[in-house]
């Protein structure tokens, strides 16, 4: 599958109806928009009963007039999906399922928080694409967010599908495209955003959602009060 420009992920319009997500970094607190048709995923309900509630309802939400049956299907495949989510630290993640024509797509997004990389000149754009260089994560090039420098990594891996989910005893692997952006924070911490998908028909759609997505990313101090961090120069 052809990839397009990465820079191509961060259009400056406007994503369609949207609900909030949000992550707390100590003293920063980190705000996006996410269309309507990605769903939350209730990564962090401890009560069982009411997980079970929240999946249910976000396959009815996912899948509006579909059988019960493709709908719990659903609502399993989330669920078996969390703890992984979870092993990856992810704060807030959020699913799509849809079509484009008559094909089936998905996608997941979510959001995580890491250590920022130390340096020796508090260039930690550089430390991060640096990094997933050596790494050969997938195409890396620094950007400019409305929110502030960015990092972008775009590429394909080999996803674990559960037997639980499958036919064979093993499971299966399968290619899934995905785009990670990294935000560093001033308190020295990274937000981690990544939008995945194993279903190629969806990934132009997918991306330039995620784009909007990443876009509408605002960052906040503790009190409320709106943080820019200031541009840089941005050529990989």
């Amino acid at each position: 599958m052809e990839l397009p420009d990465v820079l191509e992920f961060v259009p400056g319009h406007a994503a369609p109806v949207e609900t909030t997500g949000v992550i707390r970094s100590d003293t920063v607190h980190v705000r996006w928009v996410m269309p309507e048709i990605f769903q939350d995923i209730p990564l962090h309900e401890e009560d069982e009963d009411e997980a079970v509630r929240l999946l249910e309802e976000l396959a009815e939400k996912a899948l509006p007039g579909a059988e019960a049956e493709d709908q719990l299907k659903l609502a399993v495949v989330v669920a078996l999906g969390i703890d992984d989510l979870l092993s990856g630290g992810a704060e807030y993640a959020a699913v799509c399922v849809g079509a484009i024509g008559e094909d089936p797509c998905s996608a997941t997004v979510f959001a995580s928080l890491t250590d920022s990389p130390e340096t020796t000149d508090d260039d930690t754009i550089a430390a991060i694409a640096s990094s997933l260089r050596r790494e050969g994560m997938g195409e890396t090039t620094e950007i400019q967010l409305p929110c502030g420098p960015a990092v972008s990594c775009v590429g394909t891996r080999e996803d674990k599908v559960s037997a639980e989910l499958t036919e064979s005893p093993d499971g299966l692997t399968i290619p899934t495209s995905f785009i990670r952006v990294y935000i560093p924070l001033p308190n020295g911490t990274t937000v981690v955003m990544e939008m995945s998908t194993p279903t190629p028909v969806g990934w132009d759609t997918f991306s330039t959602l995620f784009g909007n997505v990443v876009s509408s990313v605002r960052l906040f101090t503790a009190d409320g009060t709106p943080l820019t961090i200031p541009d840089r120069d941005t050529d990989a």
